[in-house]
């Protein structure tokens, strides 16, 4: 049988770092990454044989749990019929319609190939429309790996450590401007767009304050600023309508990924058939993309965006309620102070020695990010057939998947997991 060890090495020959993504490496909790051969539902196979409970879930693709049935059966009927035509298929119409179908505000989508791609895209199409070069983004949060975004992000560049990357010109960011996660900015005429994620959920979890989004979009309606959502990860999770039916703010244009392929490589920008006339071919806004609109993609898009109900999302929400207040209390009965801030599905945790405060922006999760704790905890874990994201700045992906007792399981073998770190 292949172990995790020799399917790293045969990686790192071939691959730089044995990873195709830094966050998928044991870099900040150290250890060798284990190899998914397969998965199922809530959980997760690695070439030698070991069964996870997995709350990585593909940083938050997979909704309904992995090889969910309608998914593989959507998928395999639309590989018999060719994968791939550069040409338009109905897969991405149907998709389009999906989705503005459920946003409001949300007229029209171009579809992409990557989260990346359609925050690079949404950000090129504010300047083309607006006419002006500057855009403003928040501390900690992550929009992928774009050169004029990739400065001050979250995720696995804080992991990393880096405060960007190499191979990034100061002026690739020289219009690029960085102001703390949670307070709004004072915004001049030379702004083309505020991006944002509605939900911070790349330095830990960070849910915005009472009335941040919505003084955000009044300061950019005085400037003329657009106000853009990346909602990779809160679209079609957080609510069917995710952030702007959340919150009830509606930004000028949006983001997604991760949950509209259902686990399959995909991307998509839109906002109101005014902004998006600027894209070519009607308008001067270049972009494009050979495998955009993916007809395996779209299929299995739509098939979940089909599948998953208000009442699932409802019901979704008060399992992670509960989850996240079971998991505090197990922490603390061990010795352990933790905050399991949820926002919706999404939920986050923080360790503390001593009493903390959930933060409010990133220098606040950075200090209790870098304690040393969740190295300790994600490792325990693992030990015991749970696999967490390796490294403190993720948060928790539960799917539709994860059961009520899957879940109490997961908070008894964490309280095991924080007597052992308290030993």
């Amino acid at each position: 049988m292949s172990s995790n060890q020799a399917w790293f090495e045969r990686a790192q020959a071939v691959i730089p770092g044995g990873v195709d993504s830094p966050v998928r490496s044991f870099r900040s909790v150290g250890g060798t990454p284990y190899t998914v051969a397969s998965g199922r539902g809530a959980y997760v196979t690695d070439v030698e044989g070991n069964e996870y409970l997995d709350y990585v879930q593909s940083y938050g693709a997979s909704l309904l749990g992995h090889a969910h049935p309608v998914v593989v059966d959507v998928v395999r009927d639309a590989a018999i019929k060719g994968t791939t035509f550069g040409a338009p298929t109905p897969g991405e119409v149907l998709l389009a319609e999906a989705m503005v179908s459920r946003v409001r505000g949300l007229e029209q989508v171009r579809l992409v190939s990557s989260g990346t791609e359609a925050v690079m895209s949404a950000v090129r199409l504010a300047r083309g429309y607006t006419g002006r070069d500057k855009i403003v983004k928040f501390d900690g949060c992550y929009h992928g790996h774009s050169d004029a975004l990739l400065v001050a992000g979250g995720s696995g560049v804080a992991q990393m450590g880096l405060p960007g990357s190499a191979g990034v010109t100061a002026g690739a960011v020289a219009d690029t401007i960085v102001a703390p996660y949670n307070e709004v900015p004072t915004l001049n005429d030379s702004i083309a767009a505020v991006l944002v994620e509605p939900v911070a959920a790349n330095m830990n979890l960070v849910a915005p304050n009472p009335g941040f989004l919505a003084d955000l979009r009044a300061e950019c309606d005085r400037v003329g600023a657009l106000l853009i959502f990346d909602e990779v990860i809160t679209g079609f999770r957080l609510a069917i309508g995710g952030a702007e039916e959340f919150f009830s703010v509606t930004p000028d244009l949006w983001s997604f990924g991760k949950v509209i392929g259902g686990g399959l490589p995909v991307g998509a920008f839109g906002g109101s058939k005014k902004v998006l006339a600027s894209l070519a071919p009607l308008g001067p806004v270049y972009q494009a993309g050979t495998l955009s609109g993916n007809p395996l993609a779209t299929a299995a898009g739509v098939a979940v965006l089909d599948h998953v109900t208000i009442d699932d999302l409802a019901l979704l929400a008060g399992r992670v309620k509960n989850f996240a207040a079971d998991l505090e209390t197990a922490f603390r009965d061990a010795g352990i102070y933790a905050l399991a801030p949820n926002v919706g599905a999404l939920m986050g945790l923080y360790l503390s020695e001593g009493e903390a405060t959930v933060p409010r922006n990133f220098a606040e999760a950075k200090v209790l990010n870098e304690n040393g704790l969740y190295k300790r905890f994600f490792h325990a874990m693992l030990s015991r057939g749970v696999a967490l994201a390796p490294g403190a700045y993720e948060i928790f992906f539960i799917s539709l998947a994860h059961t009520v007792a899957e879940l109490e399981r997961t908070v008894s073998i964490a309280a095991d997991a924080a007597k052992e770190m308290t030993a």
